[in-house]
């Protein structure tokens, strides 16, 4: 398959870059993080720190990570990737394209079933993807189906769908349909890695709302309860016939005001696994819970600061590039964030096909002077203050603090912290244009190319563009990587195209992520993936 060996070419890529930037933790070479194998129970509940999605429990309308915590284990994906960025097949049988990337065909393998019994048929994802992309559905993932012929038609840039279907989307028999592009996209298949390309079943179109309450999928989870604000259970599904069927009886997502109050249900027995503690346990959590039970490892994840182009449309770029010069990367990620962050030189992370070391030049680095220079002769910074916008929920209150604490010493400027109490309410107030002057801005891989972190957050187009950065500069860089004649051919384009964000700055990168989590001692064969999530039904539950 062509798909897979421009994965194997990735891979090495992606080799090379973790063993340059991998931090100690329990993980050993296999990547199974220090867990001893223990088969324990098929039928034991995992418990996972999580909060409240953004959104109904729909693949087309969940793009942050509280939500795709559940999306992902209720729905399986078509292919997926492994912890060297090779693709790997999952509902799909075969991903192949024609001789020109114009036209990709899908095979199902036979026998899958969505949680109320129905079957999964290629009709199940071709309508799904033609409910998605129409505009009368107002769903924030509708443009990963840009690409489809005839998506202008279901979603126009003005007026009303002229079609109820795209043209590019066939159905061929019960396991095939194709997939028809208005232009080749070289890294296609990659895309279909995502989970806003999951199959519905026909129950979904009778009650959409209700659907996203009470979600039915095809993966290895069924959906149980939503309590809101609360926690979210989910089920083993005993008839899931992927190979990564649960080996557990189910999981429950338990919200928190903050992952202090989680790490601390974590030591008390009252939580069994933690995706990332806080700031102030960093230094103590391995030794606190071991390094069999902990895990500090990098992900394909990025932390940066956006500002909004609302408010910042006649600012001159130079000034946000002394914003960040007045940043020291290497002292907060040493000091607040206890050596567990490693600094940016790039829009794109080093685990990531298409990153480039030093991609930003001397952008990131530390010189307060030349960044008050920046600043000065340019204008200075609206209204002379900076306010950082980010979710109280989770562990970013030190650096931001941090952060602010630079930008006020080096251009002596107000900055301050702009807390909303939980992840929901800080999306809402970017989908709404009302973020004050910036906001934190964090995202994990959705695929392993470099344009994932380029087009879905810099697109004029893109969805999750919150920034509502607009360049059409960019925009056709963009355009050129996607016409290229080869995956390589489209990454280099690619990078050309960040040399341009560095130079127009929609946003500063601060630091690449790292998992820093643990797990108690009811749960083993913990791992956490590529992309910085745990796989949970791998995880066994003792006795």
């Amino acid at each position: 398959m062509r798909g897979a060996r421009s994965a194997k070419w990735v891979a090495s890529a992606i080799v090379v870059a973790l063993a340059a930037t991998a931090c100690g933790g329990g993980d050993d070479d296999n990547g199974d993080n220090g867990s001893d194998g223990a088969t324990g129970t098929s039928d034991g509940i995992v418990r996972i720190d999580g909060g409240e999605p953004q959104n109904p429990l729909i693949p087309a309308d969940t793009n942050e990570a509280l939500g795709g915590l559940v999306i992902d284990n209720l729905f399986a994906k078509l292919l997926d990737f492994d912890d060297e960025g090779q693709i790997y097949m999952v509902a799909a049988e075969s991903v192949e394209p024609n001789e020109d990337n114009t036209v990709w065909t899908v095979t199902l393998k036979e026998g899958w079933t969505f949680h109320d019994g129905t079957p999964v048929t290629a009709e199940s994802y071709v309508n799904a993807w033609n409910w998605a992309a129409n505009i009368s559905n107002n769903q924030s993932n509708s443009f990963w189906f840009a690409d489809i012929a005839g998506y202008a038609d279901v979603h126009p840039e003005e007026g009303d769908p002229t079609a109820e279907e795209m043209s590019g989307l066939q159905v061929v028999d019960e396991t095939t349909f194709t997939v028809e592009l208005t232009e080749a996209v070289t890294y296609y298949d990659y895309k279909l890695g995502y989970s806003v390309f999951t199959p519905l079943p026909e129950s979904f179109y009778e009650d959409p709302e209700a659907f996203g309450e009470s979600p039915v999928g095809n993966g290895p989870y069924s959906f149980v309860s939503w309590d809101h604000g609360e926690s979210i259970e989910l089920e083993r599904y005993d008839d899931y016939v992927g190979e990564d069927a649960a080996q557990n009886g189910g999981i429950h997502i338990r919200a928190y005001e903050n992952v202090e109050a989680a790490y601390t249900d974590l030591q008390a027995g009252n939580l069994d696994i933690i995706r990332q503690v806080a700031p102030r346990d960093l230094p103590v959590y391995q030794q606190d819970l071991g390094e069999d039970r902990s895990v500090a490892q990098p992900y394909n994840g990025i932390q940066t600061i956006v500002p909004v182009w609302y408010n910042w449309e006649d600012t001159p770029p130079e000034v946000l590039q002394g914003i960040s010069m007045a940043i020291d990367r290497e002292t907060i990620t040493q000091t607040v964030l206890n050596g567990s962050r490693t600094p940016a030189d790039s829009f794109v992370p080093p685990g990531v096909f298409g990153y480039q070391e030093g991609a930003s030049g001397d952008l990131t680095t530390y010189d307060p002077e030349r960044a008050r220079q920046l600043v000065e002769e340019n204008g200075g910074v609206p209204g002379d203050r900076i306010a950082i916008q980010y979710n109280a929920d989770a562990a970013h209150q030190e650096w931001v603090e941090a952060v602010c604490n630079n930008i006020i010493d080096a251009l002596d400027i107000e900055c301050v912290g702009d807390p909303k109490v939980d992840f929901d309410t800080d999306l809402e107030a970017r989908a709404a244009n009302e973020v004050q002057s910036m906001y934190r801005g964090g995202w994990l891989a959705d695929y392993p190319l470099n344009v994932n972190f380029l087009k879905e957050l810099y697109a004029s187009y893109a969805q999750t563009n919150y920034g509502r950065f607009d360049s059409p500069e960019v925009d056709e860089l963009f355009a050129e990587g996607d016409r290229a004649g080869s995956l390589e051919e489209t990454v280099a384009a690619y990078q050309e195209a960040e040399q341009v964000l560095w130079e127009q700055m929609p946003a500063i990168p601060l630091w690449y992520q790292n998992v820093n989590g643990g797990w108690g001692p009811n749960v083993d064969n913990v791992r956490f993936d590529s992309a910085g999530v745990p796989v949970l039904s791998e995880v066994t539950v003792s006795e």
